[in-house]
């Protein structure tokens, strides 16, 4: 009996940690003309026109890449810069509507979604059940400051349901500098563990 409680303890344990780490499951694509960084690599942050008219919105994105460019062997220094990093952030939310009844429409088992279009109503929406789902994507663009060149670009894309986007915007920075400097080509899937909060 005793050996029997000890497994049960185990398994929830168990279970209860895995319930705390989340995994920000991203599509990378990266261009590099770059195969290793010089020694003490320094960048500033350059912001476009349309940028500038947010500046705390942008310092705040600004500060999420930075971790991620410290992280990747570069150093912020914004009077001895190599590098001009432009970062560029895109998030839409729609509401979509879960269909619990398994044969709605003749459809499949299981549960389904679809967007709440213009026959949605005030009436439609006390008994339909919708959830938030979010896209969200980040790209990162390195210029070599003495030539003027575009020497590494990247993006990171990410959706679903979560909506703390100041946990998941980090980790989709770090995912878009994986392999820096010389990623990989074509789209790949990289996997970024959130710690708990």
């Amino acid at each position: 009996m005793l050996r029997f409680l000890l497994a049960i303890l185990l398994a929830v344990t168990a279970l209860s940690g895995c319930s705390t780490l989340r995994t920000v499951d991203n599509e990378v694509q990266s261009f590099s003309s770059l195969s290793a960084l010089p020694a003490q690599a320094a960048f500033r942050f350059e912001r476009l026109p349309s940028q500038q008219a947010a500046p705390q919105r942008v310092a705040e994105l600004e500060a999420m890449a930075e971790q991620a460019l410290v992280k990747a062997g570069l150093r912020r220094d914004d009077g001895g810069a190599q590098y001009g990093v432009q970062i560029g952030v895109r998030m839409e939310r729609e509401d979509r509507v879960d269909w619990p009844d398994a044969w709605w429409y003749g459809g499949f088992p299981g549960q389904r979604f679809s967007r709440l279009g213009p026959w949605s109503s005030t009436w439609s929406s006390t008994w339909m059940h919708t959830t938030p789902w979010f896209q969200r994507e980040v790209s990162l663009i390195l210029r070599d400051l003495r030539t003027g060149q575009v020497v590494y670009e990247t993006h990171a894309a990410q959706e679903g349901s979560w909506s703390d986007s100041r946990r998941i915007l980090p980790a989709m920075f770090a995912a878009a500098l994986s392999g820096f400097p010389a990623a990989p080509t074509g789209v790949r899937k990289v996997n970024i563990e959130l710690s708990p909060p």
